[in-house]
């Protein structure tokens, strides 16, 4: 946590060298807070309820996966032990319906586990409407007490910055002259 407090001064001083508001730090003061977000999303009780419902249902995809991979280990196990007894045309049929579950667990896998899965959009429907609510009071204090900064310590992002600070339109400028 030092260390990403530090890097959060050292941020501060860096944007403040950049945009020339070390010549009006003395006649404005920037103030500048800190959150841990791990610890809001612990303490939080409709956040906490949230990922304890996400966990039951990741438990029960996880069942869900178990089964169908046992499911194909026993269909190959199956094979290799009869491989010898059966005509080629029957190896032929038992190698496809191998392939055949394979392919369906695989997406199976893609489709619950994968980027965009099912569990990435059921987390994502869970938290957002918490997250929006966290990011709305974080606003809502920094507008009331005056922060033009608030940081998250956890992994050293701004939380929120009043947008005057923003200078994205003056790099483009020069970036595209």
């Amino acid at each position: 946590m030092k260390k990403a407090v530090i890097l959060v001064v050292g941020l501060v001083l860096w944007l403040s060298a950049w945009t020339g508001m070390t010549k009006s730090v003395s006649a404005e003061e920037i103030k500048i807070g800190y959150i841990n977000s791990l610890r809001i999303r612990d303490e939080y009780k409709e956040f906490s309820d949230a990922q304890a419902k996400f966990d039951k249902e990741v438990v029960e995809f996880q069942k869900q996966d178990q089964t169908k991979r046992q499911q194909l280990d026993s269909l190959i196990k199956a094979f290799e032990a009869q491989s010898l007894l059966l005509s080629d045309a029957k190896k032929k049929e038992k190698q496809n319906e191998i392939e055949a579950k394979k392919e369906d667990y695989r997406k199976f896998f893609e489709d619950t586990f994968g980027q965009d899965g099912i569990l990435e959009k059921k987390n994502s429907e869970m938290t957002k409407p918490l997250l929006d609510k966290i990011n709305a009071i974080l606003e809502k204090i920094a507008v009331e007490e005056n922060y033009a900064y608030i940081f998250d310590a956890v992994n050293a992002n701004i939380a929120y910055a009043k947008p005057q600070y923003d200078l994205t339109e003056k790099v483009l400028a020069e970036l595209n002259k």
